[in-house]
């Protein structure tokens, strides 16, 4: 089975964290939702990455104006991008950006990795240490039911838990949104979680000293503006 417990609590703590920065969050939501919009229709009913994009935005509590907002268009194109480099004793890091001037964007990201105590690496050079793994997480105390859902429609899951009240769901990178749709079709409803996570194959854990140089690293790379998402593999 997939080991899930601790990779559980980094997830909700990462989203405790962004749902504190309410700014921050409504911003870089905004950018994503400009840009699914662009590539596609505004309708998300015909968009259906602007429909995922959304029904996440809703979970971290955007409100509809800025949304609504967002999806009204304009005249820049972003571009995805992803940055690997590693930070204090083992420690990886994985930024996911999502920007209209590529050029800012990196001399940014190794800016931050130079002053904050890490290094900045080739594409591929930390990513092969993580999974990209689907995630679902809503209100429920029975995973045995929920996996025998998922099996009978033949979604790749990799394993189903609970914790704390809620159902944990990891899947194949491929098979989350039909992994949402049967969910759906079962009556669910109300989700808290559906992303896209990399998660590390294994983690490490910090001496105080080397958490603190990496907390600083992981900070700040989550306050550039052109960084959507932050994975990594410390444990602590």
């Amino acid at each position: 089975m997939f080991p899930v417990g601790r990779k559980w609590a980094n997830i909700v703590a990462k989203k405790t964290a962004k749902d504190g920065a309410t700014s921050k969050v409504y911003a870089k939501f905004g950018v994503e939702i400009y840009a699914a919009a662009k590539q596609g229709e505004p309708d998300p009913e015909s968009n259906s990455a602007l429909k995922f994009v959304i029904e996440r935005a809703k979970q971290a509590q955007v409100p509809k104006h800025v949304i609504d907002k967002a999806k009204g268009g304009g005249d820049e194109t972003f571009v995805q991008g992803r940055y690997e480099g590693f930070g204090p004793n083992g420690s990886m890091v994985i930024a996911e950006t999502l920007t209209s001037n590529v050029n800012r964007t990196i001399a940014n990201i190794r800016t931050i990795f130079n002053k904050k105590g890490g290094n900045i690496g080739a594409a591929g050079a930390v990513s092969y240490m993580f999974d990209n793994t689907g995630v679902i997480v809503f209100k429920g105390t029975d995973p045995d039911h929920i996996f025998e859902i998922l099996l009978d429609v033949e979604v790749d899951v990799r394993d189903v838990t609970e914790e704390e009240g809620n159902i944990v769901i990891y899947t194949e990178a491929t098979d989350l949104h039909k992994g949402i749709a049967a969910l759906k079709a079962a009556g669910i409803s109300e989700f808290s979680t559906t992303e896209l996570e990399m998660i590390a194959q294994s983690e490490v854990e910090l001496s105080p000293e080397d958490l603190e140089i990496f907390e600083g690293l992981v900070d700040a790379l989550e306050d550039d503006d052109d960084v959507q998402k932050v994975y990594h593999n410390v444990a602590n």
